[in-house]
């Protein structure tokens, strides 16, 4: 039995056809003001609980940070960190995305896996501005983009955190950076309010697809609680695993506190 990470995360969510700007910043807004303008920070930290089931499977926690310059470019840092898993299905992985906050899109991302004895890694060189990505892992490779804003897995998330999600709104977002996995259909269903470890929240309950297979693909029937105000925190996610069931993420701490 496998719980790949690639399936925990390969997620999220888009925007209509339009540039994958920080919308709240001011057109030629210096990179202060756009880091600013967005709902999440450098020393931000969720944490979560995993369950499958009703068993306790671990713990998640999803941090931002200050990046480095990458090409000159200055980038945002966001980690994700799974560590649990079920008897004879353990996992202690990390993903990592390098994000140019303005116009927002990935440069970097890494995979450091190690799955139920399997250790994978692998590291994808995005270049929005030359229209492809390349990686050295499995003899190498390079694809062209299919878009000059590209998003990975990880900063999916964090991109979410900066849309109205109305709901009734449906988004469809072309960006995804291999072109395998587009489009990211995102439907927002409705407003909730529920507990988590962390506390009561109000929450928008949003549903992404992804073009693929996994914890998101079509037939998964995901949900993901964000709450219901300007800091988008992420609260909860629920999904069905084939041959395993239910798998929830329920935020264990606020991030804001």
């Amino acid at each position: 039995m496998r719980i790949a990470m690639g399936t925990l995360i390969a997620l999220l969510f888009g925007v209509l056809a339009t540039p994958l700007t920080a919308p709240v910043a001011a057109q030629g807004a210096g990179e202060s003001d756009v880091r600013r303008s967005l709902p999440f920070a450098a020393g931000e930290t969720h944490q979560f609980d995993v369950r499958f089931g009703v068993l306790r499977a671990g713990r998640a926690e999803m941090t931002v940070g200050d990046g480095p310059r990458i090409r000159g470019i200055p980038t945002m840092r966001f980690d994700l960190t799974l560590e649990g898993g079920i008897p004879l299905a353990r996992v202690n992985n990390r993903i990592t995305s390098w994000v140019q906050p303005r116009p927002f899109r990935s440069l970097r991302f890494v995979q450091d896996l190690d799955e139920v004895g399997t250790q994978r890694f692998r590291q994808f060189e995005i270049y929005p501005d030359s229209g492809f990505v390349s990686w050295e892992h499995s003899e190498g490779g390079r694809e062209d983009l299919p878009s000059n804003t590209p998003l990975d897995d990880l900063s999916f998330f964090y991109y979410a955190r900066t849309l109205p999600l109305e709901v009734g709104d449906r988004y469809e977002l072309p960006h995804y950076f291999r072109d395998s996995g587009n489009p990211v259909v995102i439907e927002v269903l409705r407003k909730d309010e529920i507990r988590v470890p962390a506390g009561r929240y109000r929450t928008i309950v949003v549903r992404p697809t992804f073009q693929t297979s996994g914890l998101f693909g079509e037939g998964g029937e995901a949900e993901i609680h964000f709450s219901d105000d300007r800091s988008r925190i992420l609260v909860k996610i629920t999904s069905r695993v084939s041959r395993i069931g239910s798998l929830t993420l329920n935020l264990r701490e606020d991030p804001r506190l």
